[in-house]
């Protein structure tokens, strides 16, 4: 088992002072490791604990706006409660908060879509690609509380927020305050229990599984015109052997499933459009403030709205389950912002980029901030 253990200056300037910080908040967060050591001696072999991550970490949010949070019907919720040997799980929303003295759970799930503080939170691990970026989910619980010793199929980073947790990670145990961070790769059982009234952030990583993704690429082949055709049999005789598979229709189906084909293009595309989808419950909201202009768009820094899944491949994008299909010369400012995530205006505000900018704004994927 696991153990525990060349563009303009003003542009230049933009991202290698923001990719100098960067790296900086990284090496602390992990301990001293470097986001390339870190993923080859930990990243889904073994768990770790860093104390002291985020030194004075205090947390994103408050409990009020968590439950506030936790009322929304776009928002993804549940209260776990230990009643004995055993616990209770209810699902948000919920009209009203209430969690007991002792025993409870709040947890509210991509927190990060509608807290600014959370969303950079989670952009502190994009040291991983995007497509396995998923979420902040946010857990407030009373003295004693917790959903109990399980294991997780997917990699999760686990930031102790106000308060202390207890924890226990295979055999090892040992006690998060604020600030501390503990990795798990899949598979590793754990078990936090608060100690006393606390939060912790939960970043949450996705692995598409593979009957799940052949299943969704199916439909989306099928949605792309599968071969249809209807089963006939003018010539059929009596049968003998009524319960018998009939040869004509193992035959037919055969040649039908032969004829379906893709090539890595229509993978590539798929996995675009399938990682990029927003979950259910996501509502974007058209956008306001400045009107993407090109001359606003110069004076601005255009940033992604945290809702906004933008990825891509070469000179072929994918933002919100949707391809864009563009030359390399446009494609370099796009794959910047999609990368970074906000970036200066100024080399988006030209045709046709411009156009697509000012139509994702209408949308709500992004907006423009005065610089």
């Amino acid at each position: 088992m696991p153990k525990l253990f060349c563009f303009d200056n003003y542009r230049a300037a933009f991202v290698v002072g923001a990719l100098h910080i960067i790296a900086r908040m990284k090496s602390r967060l992990l301990g001293g490791l470097t986001p390339r050591i870190f993923l080859r001696r930990y990243w889904q072999k073994r768990a770790l604990f860093v104390r002291g991550a985020l030194s004075g970490f205090s947390g994103v949010i408050k409990l009020q706006d968590l439950k506030a949070l936790a009322a929304r019907d776009d928002v993804e919720s549940r209260i776990v409660e230990r009643c004995g040997g055993r616990r209770e799980t209810l699902h948000g929303p919920f009209a009203r908060v209430h969690l007991k003295k002792t025993h409870s759970t709040l947890l509210v799930n991509g927190v990060n879509l509608h807290v600014a503080a959370a969303e950079r939170l989670l952009q502190r691990f994009s040291f991983v690609p995007q497509a396995r970026l998923d979420d902040v989910m946010v857990s407030y619980a009373t003295p004693g509380g917790g959903v109990g010793p399980h294991v997780d199929s997917y990699d999760v980073f686990l930031l102790q927020g106000p308060g202390r947790r207890a924890w226990r990670v295979e055999n090892k145990r040992f006690v998060a305050r604020p600030g501390d961070l503990l990795y798990l790769p899949p598979g590793v059982r754990h078990d936090g229990v608060a100690l006393e009234p606390c939060f912790t952030y939960s970043i949450g990583f996705r692995a598409p599984r593979g009957a799940e993704l052949g299943a969704a690429f199916l439909d989306w082949l099928h949605e792309r015109g599968l071969p249809e055709a209807d089963y006939r049999d003018p010539g059929l005789a009596p049968t003998a052997r009524p319960a018998r598979l009939p040869a004509e229709m193992v035959r037919f189906s055969e040649n039908l499933l032969r004829k379906i084909r893709w090539s890595r293009g229509d993978v590539e595309r798929f996995l675009g459009e399938y990682l990029s989808e927003p979950k259910a419950h996501v509502v974007f909201r058209p956008g306001g403030g400045r009107r993407a202009r090109p001359a606003v768009m110069r004076r601005s820094l255009v940033r992604l709205d945290a809702k906004t899944r933008l990825l891509y491949a070469g000179a072929r994008f994918f933002i919100n389950g949707e391809t864009i299909e563009l030359d390399e010369r446009q494609a370099i400012p796009l794959r910047e912002l999609a990368d970074r995530r906000v970036v200066p205006g100024a080399s988006l505000a030209r045709a046709p980029l411009a156009g697509l900018i000012s139509g994702w704004q209408k949308l709500g994927y992004l907006d423009l901030e005065r610089t």
